[in-house]
């Protein structure tokens, strides 16, 4: 229960150098095309078509784990979105761009590949005008329409020598052994750094698509002067947010004064600031900034054990803003720490009353409602927060309530997906799943063979290739000796994880070589995981 409720808060190989190198080269010559930016002939392993779909995938898992979507002011993300649309339609490439604001106070926003960009109400605090704000966003819109993000995946690509899906740990993300699944993909995403190319490219293009948009282009330079100030008193939060994905440097100052001149010489001299416009449209999220500070306050007491003093921080919250559903899904977490499950249920129905999108309400009413035995109510809830956001957490639930419904099928697929993540969740599902697995087929955890030892002994090698700890391993040796069968049972007490094991069937051939053992194989039968 603790550990539930507190992770809430070889063959030998051929080398064919000439060949790889021609297909190597061939792939590489297939895949290039021209950069729709900037105008390069560039390698491109992922088609645009691809982008959005990678984009479309994971905009909502990305935004679920961020904090989900600032939904209390629906018409401050309809004006973002706007600002956006109206720099991206600058871009030269055609992709579905969207911007969402997010809730979440740590001043940062991302982009994925395809077009799908979100800003967080944590960096809105910090901007004066709307021209700062399409400063920023179309920045992020070039890091999309120029591929920066798909180039780091196909880096990867090339650094595994193949085309293929991959897993990618969300090592910078405050859900890293959290989130299951493709989810990780996008947090690995928008928490990459990008390069010194790639950040000087939508400095200069962002900048330059916004003075064709009609705003002040000086906007992007006083920015930066922000950014790069704000970075060198390293004020809390920012280090975790925009600065570790895109760095700010008195070098992109620099760069920005030199492309507002060359700007200005191009005639983009009467572009708008948008202060009092953008000031407006913010007027609520500014206004309730003391409520989420109390929040965030109650969030770093909570994840320090702290319950008491959190719960009167997030009351204060709500006192203040109650139309907030985060405050409420927050001390709803505070009563299912405190085993308190009937009101934590309420809370998570307050939040989810207020907000039906996230995750988390349902991922900790699932958790009260399981530890209340109602299993229907709990699998339901569960299943839920996992369409929103794969996590290991849910998928560990639910493999157990899957398994107690005697359904070993969907017990080992929820259990294989949460044994990914790091951390005790992560282990008990890997051990879940393997315990049904060698029930189901022990031969695929352990391997073995046979060979003749230099003294004419029969030997038995097993292998434990799992990486659960194995005992009673029971198996049978069978192969023809001159002409007759021979079958011979060894049974192993304990194999760790990787470990290798010989074992003396006991059978002795005659030293003269007289007698040959033919046809031998190993038919593992049973292996248990250990506790």
């Amino acid at each position: 229960m603790s550990a539930r409720l507190s992770a809430f808060t070889s063959r030998k190989s051929i080398n064919f150098p000439a060949t790889i190198t021609t297909v190597s080269l061939l792939a590489v010559l297939a895949g290039c095309a021209t950069n729709p930016v900037t105008g390069d002939r560039e390698l491109n392993l992922i088609s645009t078509h691809e982008q959005i779909a990678i984009g479309e995938q994971n905009y909502v898992p990305t935004q679920q784990s961020q904090g989900g979507q600032y939904k209390v002011d629906a018409e401050l993300t309809r004006y973002v979105n706007e600002v956006g649309q109206r720099v991206a339609a600058y871009a030269p490439i055609d992709l579905p761009y969207e911007f969402v604001v997010l809730n979440n106070s740590v001043p940062n926003a991302w982009a994925l590949p395809g077009g799908k960009m979100a800003i967080n109400r944590g960096l809105l605090y910090e901007l004066e005008t709307e021209a700062e704000l399409a400063a920023v966003l179309g920045h992020e819109a070039v890091h999309a329409a120029a591929r920066h993000g798909a180039q780091s995946m196909e880096r990867g690509m090339l650094l595994q020598g193949a085309l293929m899906a991959t897993t990618i740990a969300a090592s910078n993300s405050d859900y890293a052994g959290y989130i299951v699944g493709g989810a990780q993909v996008g947090a690995q995403l928008i928490s990459q750094q990008y390069g010194r190319d790639a950040e000087r490219e939508s400095d200069l293009y962002g900048t330059r698509y916004m003075a064709q948009a009609g705003y002040d282009p000086q906007a992007a330079v006083s920015l930066q002067e922000t950014f790069v100030r704000l970075s060198e008193g390293r004020q809390a939060g920012w280090l975790d947010g925009l600065f570790a994905s895109h760095p700010p440097s008195q070098e992109r100052v620099a760069n920005n004064r030199q492309l507002v001149a060359q700007l200005r010489s191009e005639g983009f001299t009467n572009g708008e600031q948008g202060r009092e416009r953008y000031q407006q449209m913010t007027q609520t999220l500014r206004e309730t900034k003391p409520a989420y500070d109390a929040f965030d306050e109650a969030q770093r007491l909570a994840s320090e054990g702290q319950l008491d003093e959190a719960e009167a921080q997030v009351d204060e919250a709500i006192r203040m803003f109650s139309r907030e559903a985060r405050f409420y899904g927050l001390k709803g977490n505070i009563a299912l720490n405190r085993r308190d499950y009937g009101e934590a249920i309420d809370l998570y129905n307050s939040a989810i009353a207020r907000d039906d999108g996230y995750y988390e309400y349902y991922l900790g009413r699932g958790l009260a409602y399981n530890e209340r035995g109602n299993d229907r109510q709990a699998r339901a809830d569960l299943q839920a927060s996992n369409d929103l956001l794969p996590t290991a957490l849910a998928s560990n639930e639910l493999g157990g309530l899957a398994l107690a419904a005697n359904d070993r099928s969907a017990a080992k697929s929820y259990f294989e997906q949460a044994a990914s993540a790091p951390g005790q969740i992560g282990q008990n599902a890997q051990q879940a799943y393997y315990r049904l697995e060698i029930q189901d087929n022990p031969g695929s955890a352990v391997q073995g063979g046979v060979y003749v030892d230099d003294q004419g002994r029969v030997i038995l090698r097993l292998r434990n290739a799992s990486p659960v700890n194995l005992s009673q391993v029971t198996v049978q040796m069978q192969g023809i000796l001159n002409g007759e069968a021979v079958s011979q049972p060894a049974t192993i007490q304990n194999l760790a994880a990787g470990q290798t094991q010989d074992f003396n069937t006991g059978v002795q051939l005659a030293a003269d070589g007289s007698q040959q053992l033919t046809n031998a194989q190993v038919i593992v039968q049973q292996a248990v995981v250990a506790n």
